[in-house]
């Protein structure tokens, strides 16, 4: 199997990774999958994974978090990190994350599609103490699931709208609705008019059509 980046990396990585978690997680009080929602929206996510020494190894996981925050939040003042006696659930679920990212291949824009970071956390009871192949392979198998149908498509298609007539009454292009369907395109990072305009035609809330609502 090809990785992203060198196995050399790999500590860097899951030490970055488990603090950044941790820290915006049990020091600023984030929600979990609203802390994947902005790491994927930063970019920082996509360096990640393609093994940036820069992220991996130039910052650590607060100054990685911080950096996000930034970038999404534009200005937002956090806490200094607290001091923590052993390894917390959000800890181990960064740590084994980054493993299972590297090990795969995958994006975590993929892997969070089939696995909620608030579910790998749940798994802590369970798998901190297995070898790691255990987890390793039990996320293999999450990720070979079939993910159920998107929203849009369902909420499209419940209407009675084609993609054509979705497209001419919204004014979104035909080629975005398939992109977006298809998940080539992410309509979680879809302009706010565009998402608007769906949803008016379609009869529904903004928040419905996204894959990963806010929480």
């Amino acid at each position: 199997m090809t990785h992203a980046y060198s196995e050399s990396y790999l500590n860097d990585a899951k030490a970055r990774l488990s603090q950044f978690f941790d820290y915006l997680i049990n020091d600023c009080g984030m929600n979990p999958d609203w802390v994947v929602s902005i790491f994927l929206a930063s970019g920082y996510a996509e360096q990640f994974e393609r093994g940036s020494p820069a992220v991996l190894a130039g910052m650590s996981g607060v100054e990685l978090a911080r950096a996000v925050v930034e970038k999404t939040y534009k200005k937002k003042k956090l806490p200094e990190p607290g001091i923590t006696e052993g390894l917390s659930p959000e800890y181990w679920a960064g740590w084994a994350l980054a493993e299972f990212q590297w090990y795969s291949g995958k994006r975590f824009k993929d892997i969070f599609d089939h696995v909620k970071l608030s579910e790998i956390i749940a798994m802590y009871p369970v798998y901190h103490e297995m070898d790691i192949t255990a987890f390793l392979e039990m996320m293999e198998e999450r990720c070979r699931e079939e993910l159920p149908e998107c929203r849009l498509k369902k909420l499209r298609e419940s209407r009675g709208l084609s993609q054509s007539e979705l497209a001419r009454a919204s004014g979104v292009s035909l080629r975005s609705i398939q992109m977006y369907e298809q998940r080539v395109n992410d309509i979680d990072k879809a302009q706010a008019q565009t998402i608007y305009k769906l949803s008016r035609v379609i009869g529904c809330e903004m928040e419905d059509l996204l894959e990963r609502p806010m929480e």
